[in-house]
């Protein structure tokens, strides 16, 4: 092993969460060393699909979009009602999405970062180096197989938690729900349609409801991401089989959709929902590593993206602070949605009233407009007028009976 070497910054993985704090740090002059275990061009699992709110976190970083396919709004299904509505106009996000195959769109930020100075590392491993100071334990960098990088800061955007959360402390809190989805792409006279397609009323093999939702994501280049996610909160969790999920999801779009065969192997992926810490010295975790995902719909690309340039802009601003002040501002941000997130799908665990809560979620159009909020993920501790009233309504009901819902919860 060589000397060690010194950065302001140490990313641990480039994905979007991990990219956009490369862009935004190494754009003001700090200097980065990004870390990705795989190659150039690799792929993510994952649904492919941006919100606005996704697609304004890209517009702060200046990334040119236009590789995206173009996306009005969102087609929502439940049993025989469907709604379709554009994404709303609002003062804080553009009123569009995208769908943009995650080995493009990773591809792009990657590109932005080495742009804006960044070094990309390829296909290596590296760890956090941890050293202990007076009984605390300190991140001071990060090490691979053949470097040693000493850092300001190391930042963790690895995604799912595993090994490297571990070694920090900062695992899946198992007190909390998780998710897991599974996709593929499909060929489809449909693929340029402008609206994403999510059924709410998924059913397993045997027709019982799942909590969770099966998608249609076109991707404007004859294919069409083909999806579905559960949560962790319904009976008989661990014995799900996703492989048959999606198979009886694909027969009830075969006909509409007119989709072929799938054109490559279905993969599944961990939707972490919470971990049990996202900083400490010398480090912190964004994104999916900080379990910044939204119970709700599974959807984290948004939140990578806002808690990466979050974090460089912490650091920018005060060295020493940034992990403390980070995890705090990331907590006014995010925290008590994503906690209402959890607490609903500890409610909609119940078969019936999951049922019931869809059927009542498309029921009128002025409903369906609260529903596609928070699908989209708009909705937020700052959001104004019905929809966030009655997010907020909502949290202190959720919150009054959270403790009777995990007392009852059905057992994975």
């Amino acid at each position: 092993m060589s000397g060690t070497e010194k950065f302001d910054i140490a990313v641990i993985g480039a994905g979007p969460a991990g990219a956009a704090a490369a862009i935004q740090a190494a754009r003001n002059g700090a200097s980065v060393i990004v870390f990705e275990k795989g190659a150039y061009g690799r792929d993510k699992i994952c649904g492919d699909g941006l919100t606005p709110r996704a697609v304004g976190a890209l517009n702060d970083l200046g990334i040119e979009c236009s590789d995206g396919h173009f996306i009005q709004g969102l087609r929502m299904i439940a049993n025989k009602t469907e709604r379709q509505l554009d994404w709303p106009t609002t003062d804080r996000y553009p009123n569009y999405g995208l769908v943009w195959p995650r080995r493009r769109l990773d591809a792009a930020l990657m590109d932005a970062a080495v742009e804006a100075g960044a070094e990309l590392v390829y296909e290596t491993e590296a760890r956090p180096r941890v050293v202990v100071e007076d009984g605390t334990q300190r991140v001071i960098g990060v090490e691979t197989d053949g470097r040693r990088i000493k850092a300001d800061l190391t930042i963790i955007a690895a995604g799912a938690p595993g090994t490297i959360a571990k070694m920090l402390g900062a695992e899946r809190d198992a007190n909390e729900p998780y998710g897991l989805a599974i996709r593929s792409y499909v060929e489809s006279p449909r693929h340029a349609d402008a609206f994403l397609e999510a059924c709410l009323t998924l059913k397993d093999e045997n027709g019982e409801s799942v909590p969770g939702y099966g998608w249609m994501f076109p991707a404007g280049d004859g294919t069409v991401n083909i999806g579905v996610g559960a949560l962790s909160t319904m009976k008989g969790f661990k014995k799900l089989n996703l492989n048959t999920l999606l198979d009886t999801y694909r027969a009830s779009v075969q006909e509409s959709w007119e989709i072929g065969p799938n054109l490559e192997r279905p993969r599944a992926w961990r939707l972490p929902m919470a971990t049990q810490k996202r900083h400490g010295p010398g480090w912190l975790a964004i994104g999916d590593a900080a379990g910044l995902i939204n119970p709700m719909n599974g959807e984290g690309i948004d939140y990578g993206l806002e808690s990466g340039i979050l974090a460089a802009n912490l650091f920018l601003a005060d060295v020493e602070s940034a992990p403390q002040v980070y995890d705090q501002q990331v907590g006014e941000r995010f925290d008590g949605f994503l906690k209402l997130g959890r607490r609903f799908s500890f409610l909609i665990g119940h078969p019936l009233i999951l049922n019931a809560g869809l059927r009542f979620s498309v029921s009128t159009n002025s409903i369906a407009k609260i529903t596609l909020q928070v699908m989209a993920n708009l909705i937020d501790s700052q959001s104004p007028g019905i929809a966030g009233g009655v997010m907020k309504a909502a949290d202190k009901t959720l919150a009054v009976s959270d403790p009777l819902l995990r007392k009852t919860r059905a057992k994975p």
